[in-house]
């Protein structure tokens, strides 16, 4: 049972809405699931995150890797210095907009625009280096996200609750393989030399970065550009999957759970405005309205304009009016 709701509020429905939600709660009840906090998601599934589940040496690996950059980020205070920090800065937004949020995201796993060759490889290096793992397996798991959005095949859906849906599901290769023995939906990244040659060779590009990063301004060079970096880096994406499912407001008539919501959209360059995604997947921009930041959106109408950024795809009005709630309410 998922608890999102889609109708319009408005005169007669008004009073039926009401119902519907004391119905919902409820039922929940009754059958022992819980909402999440200040939300009308509930927990309908449940998965143990640490104990009393087989833990693969993937997943041993894929936590103790995160582990240490959360550690290492601890030494933070005791080796600031404003020349780490702007570094810092500079290479999360270099990994953040160019590398995540415009190429694995917008480019790869959506094809909402394109890039030359060589800049959207560049991109995709850039990405590689925000430790979110290789395009290959970012994209797989992305396009299975939204073909089987909070369903029960959804990677980190919500329903399964807060932090399985925010990091609980990188530690779980066994639910990612029960979910999907073979993953085929990345033919068109595996037909291209390069992809497959950075995912073979994924780790050796994270050890190089490091050392060179170690070499040229020591321990805290290193605390700041792979500890502070990689773990706020995390945990705003994770926003993305995590607190976007549950809190915010619904501009579009999707059947999931995507909200809108501004502080994660100020914090992911523009990734936080899910509903408008989840409505139209293959955009671009995904701060539609005026006042949406989406400093991603930016990004690609600078490269637009100097030529660099072609086929870039944007919702239609008919497209919009399709999913709007207005429509909704008349065909009802």
């Amino acid at each position: 049972m998922q608890v999102c709701y889609i109708l319009p509020v408005s005169g007669k429905r008004l009073s039926f809405l009401k119902r519907l939600k004391k119905m919902l709660s409820n039922d929940a009840k009754e059958l022992g699931h819980q909402k999440i906090f200040l939300s009308d998601v509930v927990v309908t599934r449940r998965r143990n995150l640490l104990w009393g589940r087989k833990w693969r040496s993937l997943d041993i690996k894929m936590a103790s890797g995160i582990l240490f950059f959360h550690v290492l980020a601890l030494f933070a205070p005791s080796t600031f210095s404003w020349d780490a920090f702007w570094i810092t800065f500079l290479l999360y937004i270099l990994t953040g907009i160019l590398g995540i949020t415009m190429c694995y995201h917008r480019l790869l796993a959506h094809r909402s625009l394109k890039l030359p060759k060589w800049l959207e490889y560049t991109c995709a290096y850039l990405g590689v280096q925000a430790i979110q793992r290789d395009p290959i397996y970012w994209v797989s798991i992305h396009r299975y996200h939204h073909q089987y959005v909070d369903l029960e095949k959804d990677p980190h859906t919500p329903t399964y609750g807060f932090w399985f849906s925010h990091m609980g599901w990188l530690f779980d290769s066994g639910y990612i393989m029960e979910k999907y023995k073979e993953r085929k939906n990345v033919e068109d990244l595996k037909s291209q030399a390069f992809y497959r040659f950075i995912k073979r060779t994924y780790l050796w590009h994270i050890f190089g970065f490091g050392a060179l990063v170690y070499a040229w301004g020591g321990f805290p060079y290193f605390v700041w550009i792979m500890g502070v970096r990689n773990t706020w880096g995390y945990h705003v994406t994770f926003l993305v999957n995590s607190a976007c499912h549950i809190w915010g407001k619904r501009a579009w008539n999707t059947v999931d759970l995507s909200r809108n919501n501004w502080w994660v959209a100020m914090v992911t360059f523009g990734e936080g405005w899910h509903n408008n995604h989840h409505a139209f997947e293959y955009s671009a921009r995904h701060g539609l309205e005026w006042w949406q930041i989406d400093l991603c959106w930016y990004m690609i109408c600078f490269l637009k304009s100097v030529g660099l950024a072609t086929n870039v795809k944007l919702p239609t009005e008919a497209h919009k009016l399709k999913k709007s709630f207005a429509c909704d309410s008349k065909l009802k």
